[in-house]
């Protein structure tokens, strides 16, 4: 017969017979709870399931049907030894093998004979013995062929065993079986049959506690069989675990910043950010802020997603390529929505999102006020999402690549927060900015980290390289900005240092126009130079009226803009459509699949700027693909503007790519003055003129007396800041300005300030 071994932990139970070391069978009650023996149970119960035998409350005794069965096949002979033991049990319980045969009948006579050294009679050990035999038949018959080999036949008791019962069990103990006895109130009823744990031994931790009222096999039964569902709603569960937030040291933008390198290389994880920043630290460099961190970004090769205000809701014809079905509960339509996630290139990162997408939908799940059909919904516009921004997040994604997300304005609604916990999970970092605080984000997760500044902004669009980009500034920090940056650049730069250059609209008030006109660039707010591209602030403005009507101030007032590197237009329009434009029968070669044909170009006999600069070649080409691109012109990718703006930009006046040669981006950029003084409307090709040169680097002002739309006929939206300066005034002439900048334009901005009335 086999020992009782001792546990060194409740896994020795899953040990092989070979494995022990000697240590036999185990047989043990648990009286206390911990989360450790929770999991034993849990584990336990599924290995008695498939190779063992459950008890939930008593074996129930022997009725008359089964005493007459017995009666019938056995007769009513009883002999106390261990030959007739072995004979019955051979006729009883034919498919069992020889050897339990003989563990079964030596740990029943040892049983037996114990009851009679008690004190027990012949007709008390029959009654037993024929009461044993039913149990064995009726209620271990399939695990008695297996007692005693290397997988251990495992049975888990529940419930305050009787004195029959715990005799049975130790039958079956020292024949070659596991046991666990449950006792959800404790050992009292236990030791009334065995004082001494002569049968069983008590398993016993330090931490254990009282089981909860509500423990029990039929409720760890559900919930195995909602780990069975989660199983099969999970599928092949991804390798790579999220360290979300964990990493970060709560600096916002700066933990954004770190690479994802330096952010930890445990090959299981990955390492990703999930923040909101609620209000603005700085309202005059906020926008400025925005501007170079997701360029940042983007230099630094990461993927970068930018949203506004709202996550576009799916259109029929994204929600129509969701495969679904009619469903009649959860497990059953996201085992079937889950479907449509794919992504081949990797799948690792298929699983992850695959894991993502029950985690959340799960978690929604939960909510009192959702239904089957609002979860279903939730979940095809996520669906719909993930496959509109998957190809921008993860294009050749591989460990440790982490893409960004940023959110400006924060969540609406609750498929919105749905969508950012989604990436949240994945290798995704995801910002949400919410400047304004009288806006409330609805998303709530415990893994967000919240930050609160003091002040509050309105932002309507984020920041990135268009002619929309105003970062604004303030008169009366204008000169701290200045000496701020100048103290910060020291304003000292190689000539033509730079080759590429970004520009960025400067939002000002009318006076500060003739402040800043002449200045170098790098002393102007907002600065910059960010991985070798310069941030240019330039003026886009239009100036209406004339102050107090007072015309010869006016004009005085435009001769002083008139630098050396100022372009003066006196008259409308400039470009005429009718004009000789020779390279005009050629654009259409020039744009094609979406993109500049650059090298058609370049190579074109007809193309006019070779003898340019290299550098500065590209700096036109790229502005004139982003000048397209933006469909900042009306009628772009409509009725062919794209090649009116290709033809334009290609037949620029000889002096104005003179300037263009020359602007060293660092120093001081050159200008663009247009005067209409009377009801002439700009030309198209004029309004592609000086958008054009707005993102090339150039400051560009219009001054229209009448206040009569001019520039703004052509443009899709609104691309220039207009100062209404005083009253309208008509039918003026523009004087004779000559061919060189006024005296006063000389002086400098601090003279122009402080030294009026030198």
């Amino acid at each position: 017969m086999f020992e009782h071994g001792s546990l060194r932990n409740l896994d020795d139970y899953f040990l092989k017979l070979g494995d022990r070391g000697g240590q036999g069978v185990y047989f043990y009650r648990i009286n206390g709870y911990h989360e450790t023996v929770k999991a034993f149970i849990l584990k336990y119960y599924e290995a008695a399931r498939k190779n063992g035998v459950v008890i939930e409350g008593k074996i129930p005794n022997p009725d008359e049907k089964n005493l007459s069965y017995y009666a019938e096949m056995m007769g009513m002979d009883f002999q106390m030894n261990v030959g007739f033991f072995m004979t019955s049990l051979k006729k009883w319980l034919p498919r069992m093998n020889d050897l339990p045969r003989k563990y079964v009948a030596e740990s029943l006579y040892d049983t037996l004979d114990g009851m009679r050294r008690a004190g027990k009679n012949d007709n008390i050990l029959k009654n037993a013995y024929i009461k044993f035999m039913c149990w064995l038949y009726y209620k271990f018959e399939r695990i008695i062929n297996h007692l005693g080999e290397e997988e251990l036949p495992k049975i888990l008791y529940e419930g305050e065993i009787s004195i029959y019962e715990l005799k049975l069990m130790a039958i079956l103990s020292r024949a070659g079986c596991d046991i666990v006895l449950l006792q959800y109130r404790g050992d009292q009823v236990y030791l009334k049959s065995d004082p001494n744990s002569e049968l069983s031994k008590l398993f016993q931790l330090e931490e254990m506690g009282s089981f909860p009222e509500d423990f029990s096999l039929r409720k760890l039964q559900k919930e195995l069989q909602e780990q069975f569902q989660m199983q099969k709603l999970y599928g092949t569960k991804p390798t790579l675990l999220n360290c979300t937030n964990a990493w970060i040291k709560g600096k916002g933008f700066e933990d954004f910043r770190t690479s994802v390198q330096n952010r930890g290389m445990d090959p299981n994880l990955f390492y990703n950010c999930f923040c909101r920043i609620n209000g603005v630290e700085d309202k005059l460099t906020y926008l400025n802020e925005l501007y170079q961190f997701q360029l940042e970004l983007k230099n630094s090769g990461r993927k970068v997603v930018v949203l506004e205000n709202m996550i576009p809701s799916p259109s029929t014809e994204e929600i129509g390529e969701i495969r679904r079905k009619n469903y009649s509960n959860q497990e059953q339509m996201l085992l079937d929505l889950s479907n449509n996630i794919g992504y081949s290139i990797d799948i690792e990162l298929q699983r992850l999102m695959n894991k993502a997408f029950i985690d959340v939908m799960l978690e929604e799940a939960q909510k009192e006020t959702i239904n089957l059909n609002k979860l279903t919904n939730r979940a095809v516009y996520l669906l719909c999402w993930l496959r509109r921004y998957q190809k921008e997040l993860f294009a050749g994604w591989k460990w440790p690549d982490i893409s960004c997300l940023i959110y400006l304005g924060g969540c609406k609604n609750d498929s919105e927060a749905i969508f950012l916990k989604f990436l949240a999970k994945l290798p995704v970092d995801v910002l949400i900015l919410v400047p304004n605080k009288n806006h409330k984000c609805v998303l709530e997760d415990q893994k967000l980290y919240e930050i609160n500044d003091t002040e509050s902004m309105i932002v309507e669009h984020y920041p990135k390289e268009t002619s929309e980009i105003h970062m604004g500034t303030a008169a009366y920090h204008a000169e701290r900005d200045l000496d701020e940056i100048m103290y910060q650049d020291s304003g000292i730069y190689r000539n033509q240092q730079y080759q590429k250059a970004v520009s960025v609209t400067l939002q000002t008030m009318y006076e500060e126009i003739a402040i800043l006109w002449d200045q170098e660039v790098k002393y102007r707010p907002n600065f910059s130079i960010v991985d070798s591209v310069v941030n240019i602030p330039v003026i886009f403005a239009k100036v209406s009226g004339i102050k107090s009507g007072m015309v010869q101030p006016y004009w005085s007032g435009i001769q002083a803009l008139k630098t050396g590197d100022t372009f003066l237009i006196k008259k409308a329009p400039f470009i005429q459509s009718t004009d000789p434009n020779p390279i005009k029968p050629y654009v259409t070669e020039f744009w094609k699949n979406g993109r500049l044909q650059r090298n058609k170009i370049k190579n074109h006999s007809g193309y006019p700027y070779g003898f340019l600069r290299e550098e500065m070649q590209d700096h036109i080409l790229n502005k004139l693909q982003l000048l397209i691109e933006q469909k900042a012109i009306k009628g772009t990718f409509e009725n062919g503007t794209e090649y009116t703006i290709i033809a334009t930009v290609l037949n620029l006046n000889r002096d104005i790519v003179r300037m263009i040669q020359k602007f060293d981006f660092t120093k001081k950029n050159p200008k663009l003055i247009y005067i209409n003084t009377t009801e002439q409307i700009i030309s198209l090709e004029d309004s592609i003129l000086t958008a054009f040169l707005n993102l090339v680097g150039f400051d560009v002002v219009f001054f229209v007396p009448t206040g009569y739309q001019s520039v703004e006929k052509f443009f899709q939206k609104r691309t220039m800041e207009e100062h209404q300066i005083g009253d309208y005034v008509y039918d003026l002439h523009t004087p004779d300005m000559g061919n060189t900048p006024s005296g006063n334009s000389h002086r400098s901005w601090r003279e122009r300030i402080f030294k009026r009335g030198s």
